[in-house]
């Protein structure tokens, strides 16, 4: 019996040590690129929020993440890691003005308080409905209504864990046609998040999604008309009386597609992904949205990513990359990228009487952040720029399992990170 429990007790150290062996690092120089990348996540299965979705304090000093067993602060400095909600719960977004993180739980909307980890209920979500993002003053929520019945769940649906692939699963395409021809009522609705009263501001048969509030205008909604990118109308402009609905991108070209919608730091651009026509040309298209003026940046395939996104000075632009299954495949790099834009010089341009309408063209210069060969795109990295535009935030299991990561934008020198 004594030799059964020494063999038990050997064959356990083991295979703890072998998981021990199995964690990634928590800091290292990426090789092919010389920026140093660190581990911000310490448990397995962690996950960052959306590419569009604010994940940091106001001050920057620190980014929420979701993980197994809950919402945890990091701190970008001392990168210690803070549980401030126990169990599986749907993570909104950081308010812009307070901090405070907004999370669903149980179809109850909650808002915590990072420092203090006070919580507050604000109120039931809508039967069918689900909160999508947070105004920039905190006054509404707001999140579209699916009305009737449930329809049948897709076949295979996307993995329900914290670090979920959003935008690419095995058998989507499929869904999102057959999503897109059932017309079902939806509506967009807000909450008031000091009193809980809910308001529809519109209603439409069209497939309502990606919902995100203006980072500095409070009444200005962004949202997109979901399905196949080559048949819908996807960009979406509304205030939140119900006013100016308005459309952002018009289709010139058959099989133009364009999508991955997001805002500016600064609120006065839409960014997105345009494609003329879709695999062939790809571009980072912008829309003012004071002067309606138009900038388009040309991207290479190789540089083309799943999801992109801009700097809060909005001088520098990042991309994720992607696999070989991306709507840029073959020849997609899997890798972060750091874009510095390009315009074109008054000298280059051609001295129109009409050039203020037309699409401002430039390119992107680019710089590889970290190598992700070994990534699997079935989950999307959703790249992020920290508030001190110091480091690219990122979710990843280029080192086996899901963890969050952060590269540096300034790259190390001689394997020592330069400040």
């Amino acid at each position: 019996m004594r030799i059964v429990k020494t063999i038990m007790l050997s064959l356990l150290c083991s295979g703890f040590t072998s998981l021990i062996a199995q964690e990634p690092p928590t800091e290292w120089i990426d090789p092919d690129t010389g920026h140093r990348v660190i581990r911000l996540s310490k448990e397995p299965g962690s996950s960052s929020l959306y590419f569009h979705q604010n994940g940091y304090t106001p001050d920057g000093r620190k980014v929420i993440i979701m993980s197994p067993t809950g919402l945890s602060a990091v701190d970008l400095k001392t990168r210690a890691v803070e549980k401030l909600v126990e169990g599986r719960v749907n993570l909104v977004m950081l308010g812009k003005k307070t901090g405070h993180a907004y999370y669903v739980k149980n179809r109850i909307v909650f808002s915590v308080d990072l420092d203090t980890k006070a919580t507050r209920e604000i109120g039931p979500v809508p039967a069918g409905g689900s909160i999508a993002t947070v105004n920039a003053d905190e006054t509404l929520l707001a999140g579209a209504i699916t009305e009737g019945a449930a329809p049948p769940p897709p076949a295979p649906a996307p993995p329900a864990t914290p670090g979920q692939a959003r935008d690419n699963y095995p058998g989507k395409g499929e869904m999102m046609e057959r999503r897109l021809a059932e017309r079902r009522p939806m509506q967009l609705f807000t909450i008031n998040i000091k009193t809980g009263e809910v308001k529809t501001l519109h209603k439409s048969t069209d497939w309502l999604n990606h919902i995100q509030f203006s980072p500095t205008d409070p009444s200005l909604l962004m949202f997109c008309h979901e399905g196949p990118w080559h048949k819908v109308d996807r960009i979406w402009t509304i205030r939140t009386d119900g006013s100016a609905l308005t459309k952002i991108h018009t289709r010139t070209m058959n099989m133009e597609i364009f999508g991955h919608e997001f805002f500016s730091g600064d609120g006065k651009t839409i960014w997105y992904d345009l494609q003329t026509p879709k695999s062939q040309v790809f571009w980072v298209a912008g829309y003012d949205t004071v002067t309606g003026a138009r900038t388009q940046y040309f991207v290479p395939r190789a540089e083309w990513s799943v999801h992109f996104n801009v700097s809060p000075d909005g001088k520098l632009f990042a991309g994720d990359g992607g696999g070989p299954n991306s709507v840029a495949a073959p020849g997609n790099g899997q890798w972060i990228y750091l874009f510095r834009p390009e315009v074109l010089t008054p000298t280059q341009l051609a001295p129109l009487p009409d050039a203020k309408q037309m699409i401002m063209p430039g390119r992107f210069k680019t710089e590889k952040l970290v190598n992700l060969a070994k990534h699997n795109y079935s989950l999307e990295p959703n790249v992020t720029f920290s508030p001190d535009m110091k480091w690219i935030v990122f979710r990843s299991n280029m080192l086996g399992p899901t963890h969050v990561y952060a590269v540096e934008i300034e790259k190390a020198n001689n394997g020592v990170s330069s400040r």
